[in-house]
């Protein structure tokens, strides 16, 4: 009962064995170093259900010597591939006769080790087939009991192959033949009847995982998320793909190594799967998936609203401030605490405003301008000031630097920078432009960001590899909508339909207008990939004119001289 139960239906099964195409090969070489040593002989042999269709086999001139040990071993002598062809001509020979198949190997890493090398170093691009390794199938499918060594001479002996191994390419391909086929004749009491079952059989899985993979039938073949649930209901884990059915599949197989996923897997009941128009709708159905639900077994996204913004406080003399919510004229977002109060003390330092959180009165005594500077242990920039006046232009040069209407205290922090490093206070003035660099940065991104969020209604199309397009409407930094139109179908009274069943969005305050600033960070980042188009935009999409846009080049050099000193120290 158990065993019907676990059987594969006929759509599950891929491509039976029986039917798969292997071209099983075998390499000597020089040495054990691909791109170093060089193959000194090829020998293929061509299976297809059990018949030989075809075998390949060639001496193979290395273009160097063969040292004496090998030659021992192989008995293959410098004199044998004197008049051999050179590899860049054998191989794509080889490839030739191998495309298309299952690559099968004795230890196949290091056989293809040195195929991939060749390919990398005669500018054959390499085929990327599926590769069986006959060890690594004999350690899952026998015991030490069955056999001391996993040798192919000792397999060989041990399934009464009819050829010996010798250390010829082409002899122990055939012997390495005779060992596939007497495995798989092992697999299939196992429930491995097809190539896609022996992929996923040859890493370890437990039967448990097995059992389960039946839960990933109902899903269609299609972009879209996943939920795994538990038998309360409770979301473990949520999931985006391009193919619903393929990715939960794997999660019931041996490609699936992570042991907190396992023990998803293990709890999980159902899974239920929601189609999505293309890949962008899908990560961010996800995005909002993971907020809504905070699936246990998920590390990432769970509260959109994590972000940390830096902000000026509402005082007399104020300061800038880390915080959790964002109010009309914050900076952010950025992902940590650290790095907005790194951006903030940055910032500070360039405009001269006070980093102390001590209240400051609004008329502060030249004398006695906080507590600290009392006592001498002052060092923030408002020591000495005689009044709010004098104060509000550091204010202003803040607040226009986040609005985008000039960058006066970055020219100030540059300056500060050129005067550390004409002084010679080169670790000092390294310090000093990395932290410069992250707040250009952290600029450029609010203001790509914002510009984003404050846009009404935007309608952007990207190709769908097809000759199609995948469309989406994006209201305030939000996805409204999304759709597609496949090759053939005219485009524009899709892009009506989509406007007109799109998600309302009202915005809200602050400098995102509400948005998510992980969704709207996803969303410019699909807008500004190549061969996406704007189909419309109810008002211009523009970054601020005097915004950080001219710091780009300022930017590259400040990698490069990081990136140098990175690499000397």
């Amino acid at each position: 009962m158990h065993a019907a139960q676990d059987q594969l239906t006929f759509d599950e099964l891929g491509t039976p064995l029986k039917d798969t195409t292997f071209v099983v090969f075998d390499l000597e070489t020089t040495g054990t170093r691909p791109g170093t040593d060089g193959i000194t002989e090829i020998g293929a042999v061509k299976v297809r259900g059990g018949e030989v269709l075809g075998e390949f086999a060639t001496l193979v001139n290395p273009g160097m010597p063969i040292p004496p040990q090998i030659v021992a071993l192989t008995g293959i002598t410098g004199a044998m591939v004197y008049e051999a062809p050179p590899v860049e001509e054998v191989l794509a020979a080889f490839l030739e006769f191998a495309r298309g198949a299952v690559l099968v190997a004795h230890n196949a890493p290091f056989d293809t080790g040195f195929l991939r090398a060749a390919c990398l170093e005669y500018g054959y691009p390499w085929p990327k087939p599926a590769v069986v390794c006959t060890v690594r199938l004999a350690r899952r499918v026998l015991t030490r009991q069955d056999t001391p060594s996993f040798r192919l001479g000792a397999l060989a002996a041990l399934f009464g192959s009819q050829t010996t191994p010798n250390h010829r390419a082409l002899q122990d391909a055939r012997a390495t033949v005779d060992v596939l086929h007497a495995l798989f004749e092992r697999l299939g009491p196992q429930g491995v009847h097809s190539l896609e079952e022996l992929v996923d059989y040859l890493p370890e899985v437990t039967p448990a995982q097995r059992r389960k993979r039946g839960m990933a039938a109902h899903l269609p073949e299609l972009p879209g998320v996943y939920l795994f649930r538990s038998p309360s209901e409770e979301v473990l884990y949520v999931g985006t793909t391009r193919n619903l059915r393929r990715r939960v599949r794997q999660y019931f197989t041996g490609s699936e190594s992570r042991g907190r996923i396992r023990e998803m897997v293990a709890l999980a009941e159902r899974v239920d799967g929601i189609e999505c128009s293309h890949a962008l709708e899908a990560q961010v159905r996800e995005l909002r998936l993971l907020a809504a639900h905070k699936p246990a077994y998920n590390r990432r996204s769970k509260n959109p609203r994590k972000s940390w913004w830096v902000a000026l406080t509402e005082e007399a003399f104020p300061r800038l401030s880390v915080v959790r919510l964002p109010k009309d004229g914050a900076l952010g977002p950025f992902t940590s605490q650290a790095m907005a109060k790194l951006a903030a003390d940055t910032l500070a330092g360039a405009a001269g405003l006070r980093t102390c959180t001590l209240r400051i009165p609004a008329t502060a005594p030249s004398a006695k301008p906080c507590a600290l500077a009392e006592i001498g242990r002052c060092k923030a920039p408002c020591a000495g000031l005689q009044s709010v006046d004098e104060y509000s232009p550091s204010v202003h040069g803040v607040q226009s630097l986040i609005d985008g209407q000039d960058t006066v205290p970055l020219e100030a922090a540059l300056r500060q920078l050129e005067e550390l490093a004409a002084a010679e206070h080169f670790e000092q003035a390294a310090r000093r432009r990395d932290e410069l660099a992250i707040l250009v940065r952290a600029i450029g991104k609010a203001h790509r960001l914002t510009a984003l969020a404050a846009i009404p209604e935007l309608v952007a199309a990207s190709p769908d590899g097809s000759g199609g397009w995948e469309f989406a409407v994006i209201r305030h930094g939000r996805l409204a909508s999304a759709g597609v139109a496949r090759r053939g179908v005219p485009p524009m009274p899709v892009v009506d339909a989509l406007v007109a069943s799109a998600e309302t969005v009202t915005p809200d305050a602050g400098p995102l207008y509400g948005a998510p600033a992980e969704e709207t960070a996803l969303l410019l980042r699909w807008l500004t990939r190549g061969g996406v188009r704007l189909v419309r935009t109810a008002v211009p999409w523009a970054e601020p004119a005097r915004g950080v846009g001219g710091w780009q080049g300022w930017l590259e050099r400040a990698s490069t001289a990081a990136a140098l000193e990175q690499a000397v120290s």
